[in-house]
């Protein structure tokens, strides 16, 4: 079943079930798939094209929560930190940072890197390898730790 049929499915079943936290943020998914389709023209995403935005989705949640802690207001950050994790069962499972690790240095013997200068490339070449199983955030700071 494509992740857009489950979204579906799981928004029913909040509905039935009165959880407006899933629901809210099942609806904004939906929402962006939808965006994400009108806008490329294209049609139907592919599977990669889904799990980006499910990532970008679950981010702006966390993002929000934190900055709603860093101001004090627990109140509003539950509300965006649920909706995350309501989201994130859509995405696959995630590496640790020992997995992440191993990777990232394949990759560096892999493009013969030499320091800093050659992180970019070793980004590219981790992020596409590891898309939906680790957020950008992690992935770079590893690179770092590594390369320098």
């Amino acid at each position: 079943m494509s992740v857009q049929k489950e979204v579906t499915e799981k928004m029913k079943e909040a509905m039935k079930a009165k959880d407006t936290v899933a629901l809210t943020a099942l609806r904004a998914l939906k929402s962006a798939f939808l965006l994400a389709k009108t806008e490329a023209g294209a049609g139907e995403l592919t599977a990669d094209q889904e799990l980006k935005i499910i990532q970008k989705q679950v981010k702006q949640r966390k993002d929000s929560a934190q900055v709603y802690i860093e101001q004090n207001r627990q109140d509003l950050a539950d509300p965006e930190l649920a909706e995350a994790k309501v989201l994130e069962q859509f995405l696959p499972e995630a590496l640790s940072e020992d997995e992440i690790a191993k990777v990232v240095i394949e990759v560096i013997a892999q493009v013969n890197a030499e320091g800093m200068k050659d992180m970019g490339k070793v980004m590219g070449i981790v992020s596409k390898k590891l898309a939906g199983q680790a957020d950008g955030k992690t992935i770079s700071s590893i690179v770092k730790q590594k390369l320098a």
